[in-house]
């Protein structure tokens, strides 16, 4: 690939676009509104102007809604030899087009599982992608071409390729990372009208399961009108364990002895289901799930901490498989837990114990 057009200068088009440009790809980047176009380009992500003659490659990265109007657009005025979107559904968007009577060789849809909180070029970065799963859905019309240029994509953006069929992708999206955000916004908005002093107890629990309800509502309006049948499925599912679990915990509040233990059976059984789930959670570098050991050592909020005990278990030989930081309430202080695996930590808590560090019991 030599050539490409980006078409939408947001979070993921921009990203995409440094890290092929980074990689010598001559970029051209569009967008409706030509200052946010002007901004990718300043920041290395192309350039701002139009092509000259039809590029490899055009990427539309745009919300959903306009996905398949983008790109009959661009296949109408014949801008490139291939042609993707990276919207994160892929069913409707092929359906649409489809309705329209175009010819769909040359396309192919695909979904990059990568993001952040923030939105805009500004938020963009070249790795953004790096080691992150990006979904292809060919079909049988897709024209090999295409598909080769999707793949030689996805290794310039150091993202690892998987082939999926369009409505599986949108079932399984919806399962891992569309319904758990309305999940995420639902547990936020009990804060909004809590009381001060209870907002001021949170730890690090509330903030991993809130984390994700910082992100733009009118963008997740979009993802969630794309698909809006398979995560209503699911949270009628999630509605059921709700209910469930709302009447164990009521018997857990009564006297009867027998209720009580139906209550406490209720309660078990929906964390063990808990439990059963996150362990199918793929681990570091997308491998089976790994067990590690926290090694938890007190650490000041000030410049050059975390590089400090970050040498000293280098020091030691000791590879940090993870990191978590917990923020104490009040003082410009915390604990860091070091992820290790089990073999390691005694070794490196005695190492960081000679260096000075303070370690949890």
């Amino acid at each position: 690939m030599r050539t490409a057009l980006v078409i939408g200068t947001g979070l993921i088009g921009t990203s995409a676009a440094l890290a092929l440009a980074s990689r010598g790809v001559a970029v051209h980047l569009e967008d409706h509104d030509p200052d946010q176009a002007r901004t990718a380009a300043a920041l290395g992500a192309g350039s701002a102007e139009a092509p000259e003659g039809v590029v490899d490659l055009c990427l539309v990265a745009v919300p959903p809604a306009h996905v398949a109007q983008q790109l009959a657009d661009a296949m109408r005025r014949g801008v490139a030899r291939g042609y993707l979107d990276v919207a994160s559904v892929k069913g409707g968007p092929r359906r649409e087009l489809e309705a329209l009577g175009l010819d769909l060789t040359a396309y192919i849809g695909t979904h990059p599982m990568s993001g952040r909180e923030r939105s805009g070029p500004l938020a963009a970065t070249a790795d953004l992608f790096e080691g992150r799963p990006w979904v292809l859905t060919p079909t049988r019309d897709t024209d090999t071409e295409v598909l080769n240029l999707a793949l030689e994509l996805v290794a310039l953006c150091r993202a690892v390729p998987v082939v999926m069929d369009a409505d599986a992708h949108d079932r399984a999206v919806a399962l891992v990372s569309h319904m758990p955000h309305l999940v995420s916004g639902m547990v936020a908005a009990r804060l909004e009208n809590a009381e001060e002093a209870a907002v001021r107890l949170c730890g690090q629990g509330i903030r991993d399961v809130t984390r994700i309800a910082a992100s733009d509502p009118r963008m997740w309006i979009d993802i969630l009108s794309a698909n809006p049948g398979p995560v209503a499925d699911l949270l009628t599912d999630l509605s059921a364990d709700l209910d469930e679990t709302v009447r164990a915990l009521r018997a857990l509040q009564s006297s009867d002895d027998d209720k009580r233990r139906e209550g406490v059976e209720g309660v078990e059984t929906m964390l063990r289901k808990g439990n059963a789930g996150q362990a199918r959670v793929p681990g570091k570098h997308g491998a089976a799930p790994a067990t590690y050991e926290a090694v938890a050592v007190l650490i000041s909020d000030q410049p050059g901490e975390l590089a400090r005990i970050f040498a000293d278990a280098g020091a030691v030989g000791i590879n940090i498989e993870d990191v978590r930081i917990e923020h104490a309430t009040g003082q410009q202080a915390g604990f860091i837990q070091l992820m290790v695996q089990p073999a390691a930590a005694p070794k490196l808590a005695a190492a960081l114990r000679e260096r000075g560090w303070a370690m949890r019991q």
